[in-house]
């Protein structure tokens, strides 16, 4: 191995040289404190020449204490925490060019609010490894009048002998890391994942601390604290739950079966539903969303106009539509509104979902429910609404759902075990008050319809309609934002998937298809076998398993969004189905 001498002298001899010269970069450098590593150097592009490098520190420099990680779940917070320190210190000490502008010649992942398994910092016993990417400095000059690009060696050599060390000492050494923020940060994390383990032996599948800061700016997952309202709750609705390091905490649950939540958009029940949405993940400290948890299995249902739907069975729904359609195994490229909140819960109960969170402000309204006052001058329907089905999937399927909403959900009311109010973001039980009301429970149009046969139907997947490639490339899966992925030839819109926690997440969903394909489809399994396969497979190898070549960019996803990133996927096929 190479030692940082010889990497200086390296770059000083590469200075000027062809950008070709970087080649010599590859290997393993020994320096001192930690060890330099590239695999690889794609240099048909000096633009978009950035490759990954892995550098290694071994604990008897870092030292970081066994107890910070002696878990999986504070493991994963101390990477986190750790990768946070990284992109800091990078934003600090970025470079800037002439005109002004910040120039990153280092990049890594760089997390948000929520705190998510990664590949790009790994933390042991022996050693932290973290994924970085480094653009390779270049210089343009003019040679017998044509450009000539040529390596930048003393920038070079100041990215890697300057701002790298100083990167990895205040970032990944002990001794300059606060201690009492990475105990609260790891704390945090532990506490909220035993707040998640309560739901389950409690039968809840939410909980929402007293004082949880819920509202976010819009477009943003920062909170705006200057006006924020924290929710509060009936002195009769409250429970104490201890955790280890924060002691009792006290807050509300959502109970399991089927919980109307009551108020107007902007009383807080859509800031409060979306952060029930969001408690599948853990949240950094004073983020105010710390000690809301959901249980992992809940997904969020919204309607989508526009989206593909392949074979769906939403004959619990519909036994009629509109565009002549096979409601027992509907497919269309551009779904309707109802159509698509059907296909949508019928896809994440096939996924493995226990918990579906539906909110008036995002569903169609002739999806979630109807007016029973004027069912008999409208004729007979060939539609069942969610409310004339929803007592129904929660008694023989057993799962559980939240409906919120205001002038959409009162036929709710007459089959729901627990009913709640807010308003100004206080929370109240109004469950006796509710039901006193004269409402008649829908009644569903076709009752004889088996729910449990209709999800015990299974879709193989067409492994030819599942294609990264484009021409010459055999693997294209590109996105920098949460609400798109480029997949090959065709643009997966995940506007609508709003569990997807960051673009880090998006993109590994594109390479779990790729692997899945390669690994299962072909071998004939149906997709609710590919998702538990591919879930086995990320448990016991990790991300690095999705991928050929070494990279940082990648965070876990659930199952239940990349099974929507499937049933989104333009060209994709259902080659079979069977009872």
């Amino acid at each position: 191995m190479k030692d940082k001498k010889e990497f200086y002298n390296l770059l000083a001899e590469l200075d000027g040289q062809p950008f070709s010269g970087y080649q010599k970069l590859i290997g393993d450098f020994d320096f001192s404190r930690y060890v330099i590593k590239c695999a690889a150097i794609n240099l048909e592009d000096e633009d978009a020449a950035h490759p990954v490098f892995s550098i290694r520190v071994p604990q008897t420099i870092s030292e970081i204490p066994e107890y910070l990680f002696d878990t999986p779940v504070r493991r994963t917070a101390m990477e986190d925490l750790l990768l946070r320190r990284i992109s800091d210190c990078i934003s600090r000490i970025a470079n800037y060019d002439q005109n002004g502008i910040a120039r990153r010649h280092i990049q890594v992942s760089s997390p948000n609010q929520k705190i998510l398994p990664r590949n790009a910092l790994l933390l042991t016993k022996e050693y932290i490894e973290v994924r970085i990417e480094i653009t390779l400095p270049f210089q343009t000059i003019i040679v017998d009048g044509e450009p000539l690009v040529s390596i930048d060696g003393e920038m070079a050599q100041q990215i890697f002998f300057e701002d790298l060390p100083e990167i990895v000492s205040n970032s990944l050494l002990y001794c300059n890391i606060d201690i009492a923020e990475a105990d609260e940060h790891v704390n945090n994390m532990e506490d909220a994942d035993r707040l998640r383990q309560y739901l389950g032996a409690s039968g809840q599948v939410a909980f929402v601390a007293e004082g949880a800061l819920v509202t976010r700016l819009t477009g943003s997952d920062l909170p705006d604290y200057e006006r924020m309202s924290p929710v509060e709750a009936a002195d009769e609705l409250l429970d104490e739950v201890e955790v280890p390091h924060s002691g009792a905490v006290r807050g509300f649950g959502i109970p399991n079966g089927l919980t109307l939540i009551l108020g107007e958009s902007n009383s807080g029940r859509v800031d409060l539903m979306d952060a029930i949405a969001q408690g599948i993940y853990n949240h950094v400290p004073g983020d105010g969303r710390e000690h809301v948890v959901t249980v992992a299995d809940a997904v969020s249902i919204r309607a989508e106009v526009g989206r593909s739907i392949q074979q769906v069975d939403i004959s619990a729904f519909a036994s009629e539509l509109l565009d002549g359609g096979n409601a027992a195994s509907y497919s269309t490229k551009s779904a309707g509104s109802f159509t698509s909140q059907a296909a949508s819960t019928v896809e994440a109960l096939e996924a493995g979902a226990r918990v579906l969170l539906y909110d008036e402000h995002s569903s169609s309204s002739t999806f979630l429910s109807s007016d029973t006052r004027v069912a008999s001058l409208l004729g007979k329907s060939s539609r069942n609404t969610l409310a004339a089905r929803a007592r129904q999937m929660v008694d023989e399927l057993g799962i559980s759902m939240v409906v919120a909403g205001s002038s959409l959900v009162a036929e709710f009311i007459p089959i729901a075990d627990k009913i709640l109010k807010i308003e100004n973001f206080c929370i109240s039980d109004i469950t006796e008050e509710a039901k006193a009301l004269n409402i008649v429970a829908p009644a569903p149009v076709n009752d004889t319809v088996n729910l449990s046969t209709m999800l015990s139907r299974s879709r193989w997947v067409m492994p030819s309609s599942i294609d990264p490639s484009i021409g010459r490339e055999d693997l294209v899966i590109e996105t920098d934002e949460v609400d798109f992925l480029q997949f090959g030839r065709s643009l997966v819109d995940l506007d609508a998937v709003r569990q997807i926690a960051d673009a880090d997440q998006a993109r590994a969903i594109g390479f779990v298809l790729y692997y899945a394909k390669l690994r299962y489809m072909d071998e004939g399994y149906p997709m609710r076998e590919i998702l538990d396969l591919v879930d086995r497979d990320l448990s016991n190898e990790g991300l690095n398993a999705l991928v050929r070549d070494i990279r940082g960019d990648l965070a876990r996803p659930r199952r239940y969004e990349v099974a929507a990133a499937i049933n989104r996927l333009p060209a994709f096929r259902v080659s079979h189905v069977t009872e």
